[in-house]
This record gives structure tokens, C-alpha cells and sequence, in this order.
């Protein structure tokens, strides 16, 4: 026959058993609060990555665009300098002008400033000495 004490031993491993299943459950009732939290976490990070990705490659289209106006600039420039030179070369040499300044005279006080130019070589650059 069954006694007392083992019907006392199964009421108390049911006890046991039906508290580890509420404590079982309400664990799992969080976890899945706490993972329906994350999921939507989730998802908000992973459209903000699919916005940035989208600036990025905005950025890098722009980025590329920038480089290549910049180098067509620097190309038309090189151009126009060498044009320039090209065009130093083919004019003759200007001869620089000289500044004498001659005493006034004395019925006349004004100065008056003789432009003569000089017989020597051009600058060798090409350039005017405005100086």
C-alpha cells in the first residue's frame, strides 16, 4: 500500500515541480518582452545604417564629382599658362623705359622727365618692370 509519507514526498516534488513552471514561464515572458524590445531596436538601428549607407554614397558620388571638377580646373589652367608662355615667347623682347629727370629750367618750374629707352636686353622672364 502507499503511505502517508510518500503521498507527502509526491505533494511536495509537485509543489516543486509547478513552481519551477511558473518561474519557468515568467522567464520566458520576459525573454520574449525583452526580445521583441531588441527587434525593434533592431530594426530602428538598421534603418538608420540604411540611410547613412545611402549619405555615404551620396557623399562619395559628390566627393568624386569635386575631384574631377578640380582637376578639369587645374588641366584648363596648365593649358591657359602654357598658352600664355607660348605667347611671351613669340613677341618680340619690350625694351624698359628709363626715368631722367632733368633740372628745371629757371623761367619754368615745372620738372620735366625724359623718357628714353634703354639699348640693353629685355627681362628674362618676359615680363614689364613697372618698378
Amino acid at each position: 500500500m502507499i503511505s502517508l509519507e510518500q503521498v507527502q514526498l509526491l505533494e511536495v516534488k509537485v509543489a516543486k515541480a509547478i513552481e519551477y513552471v511558473e518561474r519557468v514561464t515568467a522567464e520566458n515572458a520576459a525573454l520574449s518582452s525583452e526580445k521583441a524590445g531588441l527587434q525593434s531596436k533592431l530594426d530602428i538601428n538598421q534603418k538608420r545604417i540604411d540611410e547613412l549607407e545611402v549619405l555615404v554614397m551620396s557623399f562619395k558620388e559628390d566627393q568624386g564629382r569635386i575631384e574631377d571638377g578640380i582637376i578639369a580646373a587645374l588641366d584648363r589652367l596648365s593649358q591657359f599658362e602654357e598658352a600664355f608662355e607660348n605667347s611671351l615667347k613669340d613677341k618680340k623682347p619690350v625694351k624698359k623705359p628709363s626715368v631722367k629727370k632733368e633740372k628745371p629750367s629757371e623761367d619754368n618750374e615745372q620738372e620735366y622727365f625724359e623718357i628714353q629707352e634703354e639699348s640693353g636686353s629685355s627681362p628674362a622672364d618676359g615680363e614689364l618692370d613697372i618698378f
